[in-house]
């Protein structure tokens, strides 16, 4: 029931999305989420689950929005190949709908992306502002996903609140440094255990690939323990896991997941469900917490 990895950010009345998994854009459509308003899409790396929707969303922005400039996607290295892959698979699909709903509505010029490459700091880590309006300034940080080299992490402030978003990454002192003092970090994460036991079952069904692919992953990715060392490394407010294997079928597997999680980080935590909202009101210390759905 759950969709890949996508978190919406409003800054005023401007909408802003960080990466597009499988199921993410019917989601936001059920949230309401500006689309129409949408100034930008950012990935933080280039696996197919953070980007698979992406031309979902970029054909949804083109319309609602009655565009007439492509959309920006920002990413690392690689990104211009993506939009590029995408632009085209969607060409045919967009001729069709100006040749129906007309330019006003479907303007050639605006259908797609237009890619953004984000060029790093030459020491592989640390941070670089990516985009900066006004109140608005969004920071991308270099995160360690290897072998997925460079992966992101993203940091953004509006007026006096602030988040970070993670991406996929180990416990990573680049991202705790950039997202010091956040009012919210988004941080994925894996459990070990739970993987392996799955890794266990697979191999005993003799599902020899799948076993091997649950034995690889955990070594690119942060445990819930390492992503509550991040949050109080980073003297983050509140810590929410957004991204997160396994996909937990029962709230009653929840303290499972989070093992030592509470010892570590003592501020407030939060597993993610698909549609929450979290309103960080300017002048303010307060995180309000609701569902979208």
């Amino acid at each position: 029931t759950r969709a890949g990895p996508c978190i919406g950010v409003q800054a005023g009345q401007k909408a802003y999305v960080f990466d597009v998994g499988s199921g993410s854009v019917r989601n936001m459509g059920l949230m309401g989420f500006p689309t129409a308003r949408l100034e930008a899409i950012f990935l933080t790396h280039l696996h197919s689950d953070h980007l698979d929707s992406l031309g979902e969303l970029l054909l949804n922005a083109w319309i609602a929005g009655s565009r007439n400039a492509p959309l920006p996607v920002y990413g690392p290295a690689g990104t211009d190949d993506v939009v590029t892959g995408f632009n085209l698979a969607y060409r045919t699909d967009g001729g069709f709908r100006t040749a129906h709903h007309g330019v006003e509505i479907a303007n050639p010029l605006g259908q797609g992306g237009r890619a953004n490459e984000i060029s790093l700091p030459e020491s592989g880590t640390g941070s670089v502002v990516v985009l900066e309006d006004g109140d608005l300034t969004i920071s991308a940080i270099v995160v360690a996903h290897a072998p997925v080299h460079p992966a992101l992490g993203y940091r953004i402030d509006y007026k006096d609140r602030s988040v970070s978003i993670s991406g996929d990454t180990i416990y990573s002192d680049s991202f705790v440094a950039g997202s010091d003092g956040v009012d919210i970090m988004f941080h994925e994460a894996l459990d070990p255990e739970m993987v392996g036991k799955i890794g266990e079952t697979l191999a005993a069904n003799g599902a020899t690939v799948g076993a091997k692919i649950f034995a690889d992953i955990p070594d690119y990715h942060a445990t819930p323990e390492d992503a509550a060392r991040a949050a109080e490394d980073a003297n983050a407010d509140r810590l929410v896991f957004y991204h997160f294997v396994p996909a937990l079928p029962a709230s009653l597997l929840e303290p499972v997941f989070l093992g030592d999680v509470k010892s570590i980080y003592r501020k407030p935590v939060t597993i993610g469900q698909d549609g929450m909202i979290f309103s960080l009101p300017a002048d303010s210390n307060e995180v309000n917490e609701a569902s979208g759905f």
